[in-house]
């Protein structure tokens, strides 16, 4: 009961934000004393929401520290279903792994898994990433979409689409996109996504999306061999960013996307991913585990998969594949 009121003064501050709510106008609208609600507001400031309190006037929240507990991500959260339902671990091995356990669970559409410190998270092709105490995002997301197995990787760049323009409106920078799943800036990775489907052969039960970013890591962060190929959204623009605002920015993008995939299909999707693809139109090496493909990377298909064209004219469609891109 006591955190479904909270909830609800949260949600009350969110669409008023900005402004101040007097101790008698929440009072009633919840049903509480105002003893009852100045209990709450103490315990809001006690997890880091910076509320002034005017005499006779009310309440007004003034800023966030920040973190990435379900009530920093969901003051002033403006989604519909992602986001709603957020589990939090201040220390973990896996978003990924606790966000598929939950589905089994039955957990819903929407549900959110976020970590302060992630300590075996996973990438593509059995690779680690590092997250870094108190500085990156680790997170999962819980999708169910009714959609043929076959064109769930679109939801990869789906993903992808979403936090490139979430990014790009949080810190003004020009984030790009390297098939499937990275997400750059100056040509170095900000963020990589990481995604299971669980399901048969014609239906998909669900899709675990699990997304990395670097936020607030400084060069001294990352060791000597990744300094070159790694980067944060500070060290690019030269100043900290709250991490649960950008969060909040990414699951209304990527909430705004899904409806639309769901809707329209891949084709506008598509045309968005286009325009952040790095790859497109220069040479690349793809490395499958079968072969090394060489050649000018001419765009993707409907399902998303990648186009290369080699230097004898012939076209490869790739699936999976580690892309490196020629200088």
């Amino acid at each position: 009961m006591a955190s479904k009121v909270k909830e609800q003064i949260i949600q009350l501050f969110t669409e008023h934000q900005n402004e101040y709510l007097s101790g008698q106008y929440l009072s009633d609208e919840l049903g509480i004393s105002r003893t009852a609600i100045w209990k709450y507001m103490k315990e809001l400031q006690e997890e880091g929401i910076e509320i002034e309190a005017v005499r006779k006037v009310g309440y007004k929240i003034i800023g966030k520290s920040d973190r990435m507990t379900p009530t920093d991500i969901q003051l002033g959260l403006e989604t519909k279903i992602f986001g709603r339902k957020i589990v939090y671990q201040e220390e973990t091995n896996s978003t990924q792994t606790i966000a598929n356990e939950l589905v089994m669970n039955d957990a819903p559409e929407g549900t959110i898994v976020l970590a302060e410190r992630q300590l075996k998270g996973r990438g593509r092709l059995q690779r680690n990433w590092l997250t870094s105490d108190g500085k990156a995002i680790a997170m999962s997301l819980i999708l169910r979409p009714s959609i043929s197995p076959k064109v769930a990787p679109q939801l990869t760049l789906l993903t992808a689409v979403a936090i490139a323009s979430a990014i790009e409106k949080v810190t003004e920078l020009q984030p790009s996109i390297k098939w499937p799943n990275d997400i750059l800036i100056n040509k170095k990775k900000v963020c990589g996504i990481l995604t299971e489907m669980q399901g048969d052969a014609d239906c998909i039960r669900s899709v675990v999306i699990g997304i990395g970013i670097n936020v607030n890591q400084v060069e001294e962060d990352y060791p000597l061999e990744l300094s070159d190929i790694a980067t944060s959204l500070r060290i690019e623009k030269g100043k900290s960013f709250l991490r649960a605002n950008l969060i909040q920015i990414i699951l209304a993008e990527f909430e705004k996307y899904y409806e639309l995939f769901l809707d329209k299909g891949f084709k506008p999707i598509k045309i968005l991913w286009e325009s952040y693809a790095i790859s497109l139109g220069k040479q690349i090496k793809a490395t499958t585990l079968n072969e090394v493909i060489i050649g000018n990377a001419i765009g993707i298909t409907d399902e998303g998969q990648l186009l290369i064209e080699d230097s004898e004219g012939k076209i490869h469609t790739i699936y999976s594949a580690d892309i490196a891109i020629n200088k």
